[in-house]
């Protein structure tokens, strides 16, 4: 076996380990619809790899030649339908095909013409380029701006523009007199192992992207109450961190909040009623709450809001306004007479303070609107002093 011939017996087991190793991401990945595109263009790309040794070693050459081409071709075009999926820009299956059958018939008319002249080896390579090219173009162009993005668009542009070096270099070089010929040709060697250290590193990026998703969905996942679908303390903690230095500035507002009498709720009518009675009270502060608050479930009936860019007494009037409407919670599985009710306690984040803090002084405000008789809200004000922080009534 010569030296182009074990590269083309390496590309083979790449992109067939590739393709395995896409089928069993799609299974855990968000764009599973993407995964399945990537797998079916590598395990597709890597019959080339087969059809090249064929024309070295059987009778049948023009056939596995424009075999080995039509197998590259569709794998990438595969690959750039994949690409499409996940990074919104569809392909046309219509289309996709006209190009596939429309570059084979290239393939075929040109075959017979000398295989190191310009208008054969860029006849040849070009088909190739386009389609990683375009793939570049959608990367480069979506929303997606994520640095492993970024990477996998240069590589793919790289990729693509490699397709054109190697028509070059087939002219200077020489691809053999014949399709027969070329696997014993420098240019076949070249040719190879470049293809492999690309394929290698596109794929690598492009796993890459879909892991990171993955490892994403799963910490996000973690952050998440599965009950109320808000975010828990450690998502609500992070959640605040991300829209503090997302802010244009101050003033931030903290507002905690309690079911009041809740675990009588769950003594008297059962956890399943309990339940629901969560999920209508998360329900309601997603659909009052701005859109870039943070709102979480940090205990069993106790819930935070974080409001950036919110004066204190902007967040006291959502705060008596969430108090209404938890007034009308209709829970089927509790009786009409039985109204739910909730107490409220809000804080500003201080200049120089730490969430910890204007937690605490919520917490205190939402202790006093509890000691008060509950279903209230109350305000803490800052002091200027050290000692308690004041609490300031609101009816």
């Amino acid at each position: 076996m010569n030296g182009a011939a074990f590269f083309l017996a390496v590309n083979f087991i790449i992109a067939a380990s590739f393709a395995a190793v896409f089928a069993v991401v799609s299974t855990r990945s968000r764009s599973r619809t993407a995964a399945l595109w990537f797998a079916a263009g590598f395990g597709v790309a890597s019959l080339s790899a087969i059809c090249e040794l064929l024309v070295a070693y059987t009778d049948f050459t023009k056939f596995w030649a424009i075999g080995a081409f039509a197998s590259v071709l569709g794998g990438m075009i595969l690959l750039r339908v994949g690409v499409g999926d996940l990074y919104g820009s569809k392909v046309s299956p219509v289309w996709a095909l006209c190009f596939l059958v429309a570059s084979i018939l290239l393939d075929v008319v040109i075959y017979e013409l000398p295989r190191s002249t310009a208008i054969h080896a860029f006849s040849y390579q070009t088909p190739f380029a386009l389609v990683i090219l375009t793939s570049a173009a959608v990367v480069f162009r979506s929303s997606r701006r994520l640095p492993i993005d970024r990477a996998l668009g240069g590589l793919l542009a790289a990729t693509g523009l490699h397709f054109f070096a190697k028509a070059a270099f087939a002219v200077i070089a020489g691809s053999g007199a014949t399709a027969r010929d070329y696997i014993n040709t420098n240019y076949a060697l070249i040719s190879q192992s470049s293809t492999a250290v690309l394929v290698v590193a596109v794929g690598l990026t492009m796993l890459s992207v879909l892991v990171l998703e993955i490892m994403a969905d799963e910490r996000s996942k973690s952050e998440k109450d599965a009950l109320s679908g808000l975010a828990n303390r450690r998502g609500f903690e992070n959640g605040v961190n991300v829209a503090i230095s997302a802010a244009s500035g101050r003033p931030h507002t903290v507002v905690i909040c309690d079911l009041d009498h809740f675990k009588r709720v769950n003594d008297t009518y059962g956890h399943h009623a309990g339940d629901l009675v969560i999920q209508a009270f998360a329900d309601l502060l997603q659909a009052s709450a701005a859109r870039n608050a943070v709102i979480g479930r940090i205990g069993g009936e106790e819930f935070a809001l974080f409001l950036p860019n919110t004066t204190v007494d902007m967040a006291v009037l959502l705060a008596q306004a969430l108090r209404s409407g938890t007034l009308g919670i209709s829970i089927a599985a509790l009786p009409e007479s039985l109204t739910v009710t909730a107490s409220f306690g809000v804080a500003e984040l201080a200049e120089g303070g730490t969430l910890a803090d204007a937690m605490r002084d919520a917490d205190m405000a939402l202790y006093e609107a509890k000691r008060s008789g509950r279903n209230r809200v109350r305000q803490s004000r800052p002091s200027g002093f050290a000692g308690p922080t004041p609490i300031r009534s609101v009816k």
